[in-house]
């Protein structure tokens, strides 16, 4: 029972995730809401891991559920889950190409699409926030902050948007120096 649960959360995350792999995060949260399978500071691991990983941060978060939950069939399970929605619209889509390029209802519907896929995203940017910089339940005011991991977000944005000499460096750096610094400075 639990395999066609991980397939059938997944699938409707699958369809409904429209904007890519950040796009899934309010799904994935709602996911961990209604079974428990994971915590909401599991989802910033698996973020941390899905975005140092190569592949879809959707399919790296369904792949991560489904083995914590059931193993490796379950991995396989929440994977294809996610997928075959849209390896399906894919097959919808390519067998009427012609007629979907022409179409300017379907112009239309993927422009409307865009601010949704916008907020899914600026949502899924919050959340993180909320986890990773912000503790809202603390006890005191000079606690709500995780002051360490702000000072390491500025610097890198510093890095990776003023700095001249680092603005060209590769991606995986920032991510190297990142996990560096959180392992010295226990965060």
């Amino acid at each position: 029972m639990i395999l066609l649960r991980l397939f059938w959360e997944f699938f409707k995350t699958g369809m409904f995730s429209v904007g890519g792999g950040l796009a899934t995060l309010p799904f994935i949260y709602d996911i961990s809401d209604k079974t428990g399978w994971f915590t909401h500071q599991q989802i910033a691991d698996m973020i941390a891991v899905a975005e140092s990983t190569p592949g879809p941060i959707g399919i790296d978060m369904a792949t991560y559920v489904g083995f914590t939950t059931a193993g490796v069939v379950g991995s396989l399970v929440a994977t294809l889950g996610i997928i075959t929605p849209d390896i399906i619209v894919i097959l919808i889509i390519a067998s009427f190409l012609k007629k979907f390029r022409e179409s300017k209802l379907v112009d239309s519907a993927f422009y409307g699409l865009r601010p949704a896929s916008a907020a899914l995203i600026a949502a899924a940017g919050w959340s993180v926030v909320k986890i990773s910089l912000i503790h809202l339940d603390a006890a005191t005011i000079a606690s709500v902050f995780q002051w360490k991991a702000i000072a390491l977000a500025v610097v890198i944005w510093l890095l990776t948007n003023v700095v001249q000499q680092t603005k060209k460096w590769h991606p995986l750096a920032f991510i190297a120096i990142s996990a560096v610094v959180g392992i010295v400075l226990q965060f």
